[in-house]
């Protein structure tokens, strides 16, 4: 009768038990306070919806002092960051491209003539809309200089200028997305996102389940080698991350009408790439995990900064100089841009060439520590 009373002593005892496992349990221990940190940090900082500081490219074909104003105003508007000045319209559109620049400003070059005549200029303004919600904020911030920034000028029998519609007329082409359809930048995002979540987790769960069910000391006792093992465990999870790319374009282009402009060979070639970089890493994970619930932790703590910090859900370059290093040292980061690019610019190799470089290195270091690892598990 006494043990089913309730006592503060058999508590105790149990409180104490759960947390010497929660010491023993290292990596789970240091899951349960590194994710909430990350949490905080990356939406406490790295998390902002009202980017500035956009690279742009002017195309001035007026000199006059007009255009030195709205220039100048535009450099100290904290949204712009001027890299420098296209000299063709086939230059600014290779560099929209590219995603080198964000925005191309073009002045006319009868611009000032048309002010003092009273008449009311065309500034044009081309942006790069593959991400709406990275342009949006800049757009309206011209808008609003562009109606005001010229009224120091307009002095004497200009002041009549000096109107709720503003001394000049402001046109936006957004390019690649005109319409601003939020589907066109989620849905090939999203390609990469799966992926990156599959592929790391689905790795690390049958490489750690093998490990805790001992068969794969029955699989190494079998006549083959370590290396023979691994790329036979990797290979039917290529085909399922192709698998997973096929259904993700068949959805875009049929249900979402996503524009394909691009070569879709070409991006299954990429997408080789970037699926066994995140073959390498669930690998790594599965060698470092003692069970299949740290594999899980591990992917989850690499899956959420490949959704925040790469471009996927906010825009990158609103992001604070420190989170866009780390996203670029991940893999997704360089992947959306180039199925954004092939997709809704129709980019090809050369165009993609910046971004592919990055992860082939990604590739290369994280195979390398993956087989490196892998073979000491094994051995």
């Amino acid at each position: 009768m006494s043990n089913r009373r309730f006592t503060f002593h058999r508590l105790w005892a149990i409180v104490l038990k759960e947390f010497i496992q929660m010491k023993r349990d290292r990596v789970t221990f240091a899951m349960m306070v590194g994710i909430p940190l990350m949490q905080l940090m990356l939406f406490g900082f790295a998390i902002n919806a009202d980017p500035k500081h956009l690279p742009a490219v002017v195309r001035s074909a007026d000199q006059g002092p007009f255009a030195r104003t709205f220039v100048s105003a535009l450099q100290h508007s904290d949204y712009f960051r001027f890299v420098g000045e296209a000299d063709t319209e086939a230059a600014a559109h290779d560099l929209l491209r590219e995603g080198t620049v964000q925005f191309v400003i073009n002045i006319p070059a009868d611009f000032s003539r048309q002010l003092l005549r009273g008449e009311r200029p065309v500034i044009l303004l081309e942006a790069d809309a593959t991400d709406p919600a990275a342009s949006g904020p800049a757009l309206a911030a011209v808008r609003a200089l562009a109606d005001t920034v010229l009224n120091r000028d307009l002095t004497g029998p200009l002041a009549r200028l000096r109107g709720r519609a503003g001394p000049v007329e402001f046109r936006v082409h957004a390019h690649y997305n005109p319409e601003n359809i939020t589907q066109y930048n989620i849905v090939p995002g999203l390609m990469g996102v799966v992926l990156t979540m599959t592929m790391v987790i689905i790795t690390g769960l049958a490489i750690t389940r093998e490990r805790e069910r001992g068969t794969m000391e029955n699989l190494l006792a079998t006549p083959v080698r370590p290396f023979e093992v691994m790329v036979g465990k990797i290979l039917p999870y290529i085909v399922v991350g192709y698998i997973q790319v096929t259904l993700i374009l068949l959805a875009a282009h049929f249900i979402f009408e996503v524009p394909m402009i691009g070569s879709l060979p070409l991006l299954y070639a990429v997408a080789l790439l970037f699926i066994g970089a995140n073959l390498a890493v669930g690998i790594t994970f599965s060698t470092l995990a003692k069970n299949q619930l740290q594999a899980v932790q591990m992917a989850f703590f690499f899956f959420l900064p490949s959704v925040l910090l790469t471009g996927f859900m906010f825009p990158f370059r609103g992001m604070p100089e420190w989170a866009q290093w780390v996203g670029t040292c991940l893999p997704n980061t360089h992947f959306l841009r180039i199925v954004r690019g092939i997709l809704l610019k129709g980019n090809g190799l050369a165009e993609i060439a910046p971004e592919l470089w990055p992860l082939l290195l990604f590739v290369v270091v994280a195979m390398s520590v993956g087989v490196k690892r892998y073979r000491q598990t094994l051995d």
